[in-house]
């Protein structure tokens, strides 16, 4: 179960990863501002190369735990702009997680909420999917901003309670209902 793709929206593109995208990929994961609320730190050009052929290979659901994780495109330059993720956690329950980093060159436009909303739209029109969820270090206030703007809702801050990269994080999880996404 995946989407068709490419998914369109009014200003990007969301495919599967190809070999091209390696520096762009390569300019996000490298980037300490980047890397900053994310469990691992900047990636190297090798750790890079190896991401992105597991990036290659996430196109298609098969079975629950399962991830996506696609290329985002801006249409006018057909720059490879950020990374969304969605990760399939439950099949009983019918619930899914979104994710995404994105290129700080093209953050402030809108790219993330857009992207993030047409994955979304997927998973509970053509989906089945009953909950999405999304989860950010508590101090990456973009990112809760972009979960927010898809109409998510906080349900948890979680305090200190991972252990990444030589301190103590906290977490805020957001999540929407299928029926509260037809409701916006």
């Amino acid at each position: 179960m995946s989407p068709d793709w490419p998914l369109e929206t009014s200003r990007l593109t969301l495919r599967p990863f190809v070999e091209t995208d390696f520096g762009a990929v390569y300019a996000m994961r490298s980037d300490p501002e980047v890397a900053l609320y994310l469990y691992q730190g900047p990636l190297s050009e090798e750790e890079t190369r190896s991401r992105l052929e597991r990036n290659m290979a996430l196109s298609a659901w098969t079975a629950e735990g399962d991830w996506l994780s696609v290329a985002v495109v801006e249409r006018a330059t057909r720059l490879t702009v950020g990374d969304l993720a969605f990760h399939w956690v439950s099949e009983r329950d019918r619930t899914a997680e979104v994710g995404f980093v994105f290129d700080p060159r093209h953050q402030g436009k809108g790219f993330a909420t857009e992207a993030a909303r047409a994955l979304v739209e997927w998973a509970f029109g053509f989906g089945g999917f009953h909950r999405v969820i999304g989860r950010t270090e508590a101090r990456n206030v973009a990112s809760a901003r972009v979960l927010e703007k898809l109409g998510m809702r906080r349900e948890a801050h979680f305090v200190e309670n991972e252990w990444v990269k030589g301190e103590w994080q906290s977490e805020l999880v957001y999540a929407i209902l299928d029926r509260e996404w037809r409701g916006l």
